[in-house]
């Protein structure tokens, strides 16, 4: 099936379901708010507090998913609630508006294009061109891509990928990334005064990273796999790079849920318009996208993504660090 043909055949799920797509996002705000306030009170007994934070992590991630979509224009759109909502949203998770469009829909036109822009996505490099770099240049190459890197996507991904750099580069046409640090900082340092240090650590701290290292591995991971292909632009076609160089990630229903359906990736790339809840039933209705290149969150799985780091044209695959010099 082509890419025409196959954009086609899922066209007729890129349509909302409105008062599903309100339904979902209230009770996931309800849901992470409640989360928060139990990992700030400090009346709550303390396991529940830790529980509370590690899930207020994750329900940062589902409505992430939501903004996500509200960008792709798959959701809500026309509403001015939901724009103050997913603004406000953009701006406290540290990705603001200007510039996880600009990145993400660079991403999607250019994604697993070789000798490209990695805007919005992590770098990948040819074996022969690994080899041709000078030591700064590998030396950044495989920082990027380093595990504590994407574990600290906080950090590395959100703060300075997203905030500083886009502002510093930037300027005014990213003015909202100052908008987000101050808005950000502002909401952690008045949980610090106002309910201490333990509050800031169980209620803003943890849950920060938490959704910045699961939403930073997931990113990667969806196009960083065993088996993901890359080709160079002039070979590059829309759908064969959706169906073969992004994932299906296999997770339970519950994580499935947490992540707002975005291991269904594949899917996402065919076409950004239908909205995250219909994703599997996408995938339960297309035969052409049952077969996708797969990967999980099992330990193995993610130590096998994170030895990826070249592409090698003459294997037909990514390849790891040893193998770059064999």
């Amino acid at each position: 099936m082509g890419t025409k043909e196959l954009i086609l055949e899922t066209s007729k799920f890129a349509k909302e379901d409105r008062v599903k797509s309100w339904r979902l996002l209230i009770v996931s705000l309800i849901l992470t708010v409640g989360a928060y306030v139990l990992a700030i009170w400090s009346a709550v007994p303390l396991a529940l507090r830790i529980a509370s934070s590690i899930i207020a992590g994750l329900l940062v991630v589902r409505i992430f998913i939501m903004y996500h979509d509200y960008l792709h224009k798959s959701i809500l759109q026309r509403s001015k609630l939901a724009e103050w909502i997913f603004k406000l949203y953009g701006m406290f998770i540290l990705a603001p508006i200007s510039i996880w469009r600009r990145s993400h829909d660079h991403h999607h036109a250019h994604n697993s294009k070789l000798y490209t822009s990695s805007i919005g996505s992590y770098p990948i490099v040819t074996k022969e061109d690994y080899l041709k770099a000078s030591k700064k240049e590998r030396f950044i190459y495989m920082m990027v891509r380093h595990p504590l890197t994407i574990a600290f996507g906080y950090i590395f991904a959100f703060l300075i990928g997203m905030t500083i750099r886009s502002l510093v580069n930037g300027g005014k046409k990213h003015i909202d990334s100052l908008y987000a640090i101050i808005f950000h900082f502002g909401i952690g340092a008045l949980i610090w005064v106002f309910f201490g240090p333990l509050a800031f650590l169980l209620g803003f701290l943890v849950p920060a990273l938490i959704s910045s290292a699961m939403g930073a591995y997931l990113f990667y991971a969806q196009h960083n796999f065993p088996s993901a292909v890359f080709r160079p632009k002039e070979d590059w076609d829309f759908a064969f790079a959706a169906l073969n160089s992004s994932s299906y990630m296999k997770m339970s229903k519950v994580m499935h849920w947490f992540t707002g359906n975005i291991g269904y990736h594949h899917i996402h790339h065919i076409n950004s318009k239908i909205p995250f809840y219909r994703l599997p039933e996408v995938f339960k209705s297309i035969k052409a996208l049952q077969n996708p290149g797969t990967t999980s969150l099992s330990p193995l799985e993610i130590i096998r993504c994170f030895r990826l780091k070249v592409w090698d044209p003459e294997r037909g695959r990514m390849i790891g660090r040893r193998e770059i010099y064999a």
